[in-house]
């Protein structure tokens, strides 16, 4: 029986002369280093009696050794569970014992922060960080390269991401072989990678974006990395006259717009720019263009779902709007369970081989949002236009998307109400240039003592800096209706050109 994942992915690496990372000190590995440390990392884990269907969950730094464990877990059957790096331990307690996952890698310079955690989750605690330095490659170093990967079929889990959910409560969404290696192989063709690509890769890899589609899609294809430990603007600009493509969200542009080396010469050899977890602006595509020459291509995708939709590659990128939908992926705008004809705003609703299976732990909230049919509830609004694009025009929970960060207004209000001298607090997101949504507090005060900046240092120790709010305000009160609901479509009208220039 085959791995679907490892098979395409990984497996044509061994005896791989070439090189598949290059990295900034000038380290270039080849295909074949990269399977041998996948090779006996995966041996570690069996080592550690990882089994298949375990759960491998990990906070580590991007790195090829980071990289590594996701294709080890895969081969070794296991499910792989990365989680954002910037979690502070009280978040990632919360992923630990909702997962239950047989390991927990963690950079060894947080191991102390993050032991009890382990340990009140009853929890193998390893460690990894991105020299290779730490409990889990001293596991592996003793292995030999020859392990053989765990048989798994398509509809098997190959990992969980934790997205927001609409009471706050991340869910767990599970991917199986089949929702991964579908989309890498439908945007692969849509998007024409091969393996003379050198793909510029800036994102981390504990998301969807950096490590779902990016990555796999270089690996499908045979393709090499610039294999970057995150986004810094003279760092890109240097490598990328090496490159052909570029997978980004739109703080990455709105960056490189921002610095006077980027012109048309030294993205001549890019072929490909992509954009995606959060809106771009038209202006942005618009001052994109100009300066190089390139028309950013924006896509729409999801944690549940991977990609969705995708503007052309050969035709017209449109600037406000997000494709269409991939082959062998359906979509439609629903409102009152019917659906709407174009030019109408809806529930946006997809169904295809890369919607996930459903909810960690959470069978009422996946038959809530997965339909028995298979049409997945994105939560998202919005409509089709008479040529066929989708416009994504808000959505219909609060959920904020910054920086391609998914950010659940309820967890930040309960931070900032548990603060002395708050009263209460609605958490909205406003439209940043930076990072397409900036998280920003409307608060009323018990204490008047209390101020914004005073609130917003009491919670930095308690959520990750992503969902802290990048300004906050005091108000008398609240703005609600005639049932008590707090208007906040009204305070993202009142407060919208905060963060503007």
């Amino acid at each position: 029986m085959a791995n679907p994942v490892f098979d395409a992915l990984f497996a044509p690496l061994a005896g791989r002369r070439g090189p598949l990372l290059h990295l900034t000190d000038k380290t270039v590995l080849s295909g074949d280093d990269f399977y041998v440390s996948v090779n006996r990392m995966a041996s570690a884990l069996a080592a550690l009696d990882v089994q298949a269907g375990d759960r491998v969950a990990a906070q580590i730094d991007k790195s090829p050794h980071a990289l590594a464990l996701y294709a080890a877990t895969v081969a070794q059957g296991a499910v792989f569970l990365p989680l954002n790096t910037a979690y502070t331990a009280h978040e990632v307690a919360y992923f630990l014992a909702d997962a239950t996952p047989a390991i927990f890698v963690a950079n060894p310079a947080r191991a102390g922060e993050l032991a009890p955690v382990a340990v009140a989750a009853k929890v193998n605690l390893r460690t990894l960080d991105t020299d290779g330095q730490g409990t889990l490659l001293a596991d592996a170093q003793p292995q030999t390269a020859g392990f053989v990967p765990v048989p798994r079929t398509p509809d098997d889990l190959a990992a969980i991401l934790y997205t927001s959910g609409t009471t706050g409560r991340s869910k767990g969404a599970m991917l199986t072989h089949r929702n991964l290696l579908s989309n890498a192989e439908t945007l692969a063709k849509l998007w024409r990678f091969t393996d003379r690509d050198v793909l510029l890769h800036a994102l981390p890899i504990f998301h969807t974006h950096g490590l779902f589609v990016a990555s796999n899609i270089s690996l499908l294809t045979g393709g090499r990395m610039i294999f970057l430990p995150g986004f810094d603007v003279a760092t890109v600009l240097r490598m990328m006259p090496q490159a052909t493509a570029m997978m980004g969200v739109p703080t990455f542009y709105t960056r490189l717009l921002d610095h006077p080396r980027l012109t048309r010469d030294i993205a001549a050899h890019m072929r490909l720019f992509v954009s995606g977890s959060a809106p771009l602006l038209a202006e942005t595509h618009t001052a994109f263009q100009e300066r190089t020459g390139h028309r950013i291509l924006e896509r729409y995708g999801m944690t549940e779902t991977s990609m969705n939709t995708s503007n052309p590659y050969d035709g017209e990128r449109r600037a406000g709007t997000v494709g269409f939908p991939l082959p062998g992926v359906e979509l439609r705008i629903m409102t009152d369970g019917a659906e709407v004809p174009a030019g109408m705003v809806g529930g946006i609703e997809v169904r295809g081989p890369n919607v996930f299976k459903g909810y960690w732990n959470m069978p009422e909230k996946t038959a809530e949002e997965l339909r028995s049919d298979g049409w997945f509830i994105t939560g998202d609004l919005g409509r089709l236009d008479a040529d066929g694009y989708l416009h994504i025009v808000g959505r219909a929970r609060d959920l904020i998307i910054t920086g391609g960060f998914n950010v659940y207004p309820i967890e930040v209000e309960e931070a900032l109400d548990a603060v002395p001298g708050i009263a209460e607090s609605a958490v909205i997101g406003l439209p940043h240039p930076d990072f397409g949504e900036a998280v920003f507090a409307v608060l009323t005060l018990s204490d008047p003592a209390q101020s914004p900046d005073a609130a917003l240092a009491a919670i930095r120790e308690r959520l990750a800096r992503f969902k802290q709010p990048k300004a906050a305000v005091v108000v008398d009160a609240l703005p609600r209706n005639a049932m008590g609901k707090v208007q906040k479509a009204a305070l993202r009208a009142q407060y919208a050109g905060w963060f503007r220039p």
